[in-house]
């Protein structure tokens, strides 16, 4: 691998004018996409809570990449998915999430077994609806359980749930950044889920071992979604615009990489205090 990679590099034509790339990144263990960006970019734009020292490359934000679309200067949750979903309004209903393990950084790591997710959707189904969105094939007991709705409609699914239980550590960050309790059982951790774990957001498993208990005893919690929008809305109060800062970074360059790397606080300009969690 090492000898192709600098074969090809050495094939670049030095004449070459090269563009500057700019990268986003908040996946500490994505080795592969690290290897085929890291080299290539100029800049590389971190949340402040990334685990990983990239250099003198990484610019630090105080933010989540999830922000960049469900801000609520961006993002309502449309009601009418309750339709797709046939829940009622008051209705307590649970999205489950099974990953395939097939993605590059998922490899060789682990989640809910397959006998804890029967157990869960038996035992969840007592307290709410459960819902299941999975890459992969489910088994033929739980395929009635699949989600059907469109694809564009998840996140507002997400906003009205009562509770996620899920592999993916997108959706998880996406509970915490809509105001919905979140389950994350992985293996792996990433420092936006460890942050927004300390503002009681999200709480993390590495394997199925008191999944279940947790999810009961969140399910069982009085005014739970209440409470959940209080501690989002704490979270985002403390956080940026992450978008108004993007576009700001991009139609300012190059000046404001000098900018922040002479003055890392100039983000908080794009801090707002109008954060409304659903």
């Amino acid at each position: 691998m090492k000898y192709r990679y600098v074969k090809v590099l050495s094939k670049i034509n030095v004449g070459t004018v090269v563009k500057p790339h700019i990268a986003f990144n908040d996946t500490e263990h994505a080795k592969l996409s690290h290897f085929l960006t890291d080299p290539f970019s100029k800049w590389i734009l971190t949340p402040s809570c990334y685990k990983k020292d990239l250099g003198e490359k990484q610019i630090l934000f105080n933010g989540f990449m999830e922000l960049c679309y469900l801000h609520s200067n961006y993002f309502t949750p449309d009601p009418s998915v309750l339709d797709y979903l046939g829940v009622q309004k008051d209705e307590k209903y649970i999205i489950l999430r099974f990953v395939s393990w097939y993605a590059s950084h998922d490899i060789g790591h682990g989640g809910l077994s397959l006998e804890i997710k029967n157990k869960a959707v038996k035992e969840l189904s007592k307290h709410a609806k459960v819902f299941i969105s999975s890459e992969g094939e489910l088994p033929d007991d739980l395929k009635q359980y699949q989600i059907k709705i469109p694809p564009e409609k998840m996140h507002d699914a997400l906003a009205f749930s009562t509770l996620f239980i899920g592999e993916g550590a997108t959706m998880a960050s996406e509970c915490a950044a809509l105001g919905t309790p979140a389950i994350y059982v992985n293996s792996l951790t990433a420092g936006t889920l460890e942050e927004q774990e300390r503002y009681g957001l999200i709480y993390s498993f590495r394997n199925s071992d008191g999944v279940l208990e947790k999810a009961i005893e969140l399910l069982t919690t009085p005014n739970i979604k209440q409470k959940w929008k209080e501690r989002c809305q704490r979270m985002l109060s403390d956080k940026i615009d992450v978008t108004a800062f993007m576009v700001w970074f991009v139609e300012n360059y190059p000046d404001s990489v000098k900018i922040m790397k002479d003055n890392p606080d100039y983000q908080l300009r794009f801090k707002s205090a109008d954060y409304a969690a659903t």
